[in-house]
């Protein structure tokens, strides 16, 4: 397959506490109304189908969760448009905070479970996953991570090395609310990957307050360019899709590329990583 120059994307921006069967409902609306746009693809917060509010996640069925996700596959498939979408899924061995790439036909081609944990709620109930994300999307290599794993650069770059021009990165920046008044006065909780890898940086991020009001989220889900500068951006407070036209000419990886040749004495030891990332890729989160 010839991968196309360019690549619409939506982000969707979504409430973080709030019931599966209305998140349920919130994602259908918004795959519907991205097909409308135009877009090819489109991202949804972290674990927005299951939510991330642990108190509520906790008590959820787990066949209800695959009843929600299989009505997402449906409704991909109907609207013929790439979806990203996240759940929390129970294993022998805790949670799994996972990623779901669904393809225009409906099926689930990759997943990817967040290697860095983040909270107190999520390091009790759930375990980190043990490998970086590499897939296609119409020919073009995509990579993958969930909120606090942008926090870690190599969780990205090693995939931009091995090809991939976008980071899709599904987010719920919720938190304390003297955090994320920090979040919001130091930029945003996600700091963009352009400016340190030449890819472009998709981010759908949450929004809205805990049920006891303790906590909330920073918003500001945006999709930026390799140099960092914004083509969307999202606000504060509502529950929104943003919209932008990848060049992927632009998208050259050239700073990572540069990391992987030079100094020349850590080329041998970048290949072995890379070895070893593709050696995991196709590898089921379980």
């Amino acid at each position: 397959m010839t991968a196309p120059r360019t690549l619409q994307v939506s982000c969707v921006q979504l409430h973080w506490a709030k019931p599966l069967a209305r998140n349920l409902e919130r994602t259908l609306h918004y795959i519907r109304l991205a097909a409308a746009e135009g877009s090819r693809v489109v991202l949804f917060p972290e674990t927005n189908l299951t939510g991330y509010y642990f108190p509520d996640v906790m008590q959820l069925d787990p066949r209800d969760v695959q009843a929600a996700l299989d009505r997402t596959r449906q409704a991909a498939a109907h609207a013929a448009v790439w979806v990203i979408v996240g759940t929390v899924r129970r294993t022998t061995d805790r949670l799994l905070n996972l990623a779901h790439v669904i393809s225009p036909q409906g099926d689930i081609v990759h997943e990817y479970a967040k290697v860095h944990l983040a909270g107190r709620d999520e390091h009790t109930y759930c375990r980190g996953g043990d490998k970086l994300s590499l897939f296609e999307i119409d020919g073009i290599r995509c990579t993958l991570a969930i909120c606090r794993d942008g926090r870690h650069p190599e969780v990205y770059r090693l995939p931009a090395m091995l090809g991939a021009q976008i980071l899709f990165h599904p987010s719920c920046s919720s938190d304390e609310i003297e955090a994320v008044i920090w979040k919001r006065t130091s930029g945003r909780a996600q700091q963009p990957v352009g400016p340190n890898s030449r890819m472009f940086h998709c981010v759908a991020n949450t929004v809205g307050q805990s049920p006891d009001g303790r906590q909330t989220s920073s918003g500001q889900s945006f999709i930026r360019e390799p140099n960092g500068m914004p083509l969307a951006e999202a606000g504060w407070y509502r529950e929104e899709m943003i919209t932008a036209v990848l060049d992927l000419d632009r998208a050259s990886r050239s700073y990572a590329l540069d990391s992987l040749n030079d100094p020349p004495f850590l080329k041998p030891y970048w290949q072995e990583m890379l070895k070893a990332v593709e050696a995991r890729v196709n590898l089921k989160p379980e």
